[in-house]
């Protein structure tokens, strides 16, 4: 039987384990993918869900399958990152806070991106914990500093909202902490959070965006062409007014 707060040792990773990092760590694609799809940050937990190994000679997988517990987002770990790098913990219990506490907690989630924003940081695929980020790891991280929990990516954010409607001559339904989305008509594939006036903050990159944590308008008088890009893909809004409970979403 594990012992809560025992450091996680080889023989002790089982399928079913729970774990609390005490250092942050990339999260990859599948067990040989170089690709960074994910990070967590120290202090996150995870499940066990399958391993891997690179090679069969090896006698211990080279990677983990997890889920990460706070947002139910499915990835594998280098089990050299945990090895020694993490502690056993009860089961996850999710903060499950209203939609009048997490109103009340958007001014510390906007203050929280000012300040990440004044950090040099570039945009970084599957970046969370700064301080590069990619779009929708910026706004969870965000949320996430006030105990507010959301799915990964942009396009489950999206579906975890309630909906709003706007246009850019039309954002007067926004307030302060509202996400908004762009992409295409099939498909969200970025996500900022408003700041008010129909501004807001986003993690942009290199092609049609800042590189990194900038601030753009939906206003039509804008003619940033930063902003002009993004008006063209505007999708919708949608408001946050309740806490992820750890689940998996497709």
């Amino acid at each position: 039987m594990m012992t809560i707060g025992a450091f996680c040792e080889k023989d002790l990773l089982e399928i079913g384990t729970c774990w609390q990092l005490q250092v942050g760590v990339n999260g990859y694609a599948g067990p040989v993918a170089e690709g960074l799809v994910t990070q967590a940050a120290i202090g996150r937990s995870f499940q066990v869900i399958e391993f891997s190994s690179r090679s069969r000679r090896e006698k211990f997988p080279a990677r983990l399958k997890v889920r990460l517990l706070e947002d139910g987002y499915c990835c594998w770990l280098e089990l050299a990152d945990v090895v020694g790098k993490a502690i056993c913990r009860a089961p996850w219990e999710p903060i499950l806070l209203d939609a009048k506490q997490i109103q009340q907690r958007i001014p510390a989630v906007l203050s929280w991106i000012s300040k990440a924003s004044a950090n040099p940081n570039k945009y970084l695929w599957g970046g969370t914990f700064g301080p590069d980020f990619d779009c929708s790891g910026l706004i969870q991280t965000a949320f996430a500093s006030e105990q507010i929990w959301l799915p990964r990516d942009a396009y489950q954010q999206e579906r975890f909202c309630d909906c709003l409607e706007v246009s850019p001559d039309n954002y007067e339904s926004l307030i302060p902490g509202d996400l908004i989305f762009f992409g295409d008509s099939e498909r969200c594939t970025h996500v900022a959070v408003h700041k008010g006036d129909g501004f807001y903050w986003h993690s942009s990159g290199r092609v049609h965006g800042r590189n990194g944590i900038g601030c753009d308008g939906l206003n039509i008088v804008d003619k940033d062409p930063i902003g002009c890009h993004y008006r063209s893909q505007l999708r919708g809004a949608g408001r946050v007014v309740e806490c992820h409970d750890g689940t998996t979403l497709p």
